[in-house]
């Protein structure tokens, strides 16, 4: 059982995969509903415009969304304002439905070549979360498949169970 809360982490139990990814997490800062991982990633639920301009502000250089346009509040004008913006955008919508290791592999590939820092955004955060994971898991030579990703991912209290359909078949997927 590992936690993280206000910079104090307590360990126990853990394996040599959950020191290594504890490591990682210890360097979140939370925003509200955005989670800075690192320099390069930050994570977030949808975004509204005062937001996204907040965020070209700060200096972000590229938002990735994984909604589809069909997701009850998805915001339709949010390409064409992040481009105003001067940011780079991407639209993968990542569904339970649509989840192929394809489509995966094509985001983990969009996180490495957009334009950092980059925020990866969903309805609640949790697709984003665990995509995060998974790109953070691959970069710091971490072998990380999705279910250890969710695990991860409640330590920065994502709690990727509530999304058990897409769990399931992401690890029947992957």
């Amino acid at each position: 059982m590992m936690g993280f809360r206000c910079g104090v982490v307590v360990v126990c139990n853990v394996s040599l995969l959950e020191v290594n990814c504890l490591k990682i997490l210890s360097k979140v800062a939370t925003m509200g509903s955005i989670k800075k991982i690192n320099n390069e990633l930050t994570i977030s639920s949808q975004i509204m415009p005062e937001k996204l301009q907040q965020l070209a502000q700060a200096g972000f250089q590229s938002i990735l969304n994984l909604r589809s346009p069909d997701e009850e509040g998805f915001w339709h004008e949010e390409q064409q304002q992040a481009e105003v913006l001067g940011l780079d955008y991407v639209n993968i919508p990542l569904r339970g439905a649509t989840i192929t290791a394809e489509l995966v592999t094509e985001i983990l590939k969009q996180i490495d070549e957009l334009p950092k820092p980059t925020l990866i955004h969903c309805s609640d955060g949790m697709r984003s979360g665990a995509m995060a994971l998974m790109n953070l898991g691959k970069h710091q030579g971490i072998e990380m498949n999705i279910e250890q990703a969710f695990k991860m991912a409640k330590i920065i209290d994502f709690d990727l169970d509530a999304y058990l359909p897409m769990k399931e078949l992401v690890l029947q997927t992957l």
